[in-house]
């Protein structure tokens, strides 16, 4: 690792492949889009908001 920056070329080079490689990695998440699907619970049936507030509420 000390004798590539030894270089700045290879230095920069070496910093430029790191900067990609976290552009690449962020850039392949998938993105939400604007009209995501209703939530849904575990058998698959649709969430209402008024059940989420039931919920919320009834936490001690």
């Amino acid at each position: 690792m000390s004798r590539l920056f030894r270089s700045r070329w290879a230095a920069l080079l070496w910093a430029a492949g790191i900067c990609w490689t976290a552009y690449d990695v962020a850039a392949s998440q998938p993105a939400t889009p604007a009209n995501a699907a209703a939530p849904v619970d575990a058998t698959g049936e649709p969430v209402e908001g008024a059940a989420l507030a039931v919920l919320a509420n009834a936490a001690p």
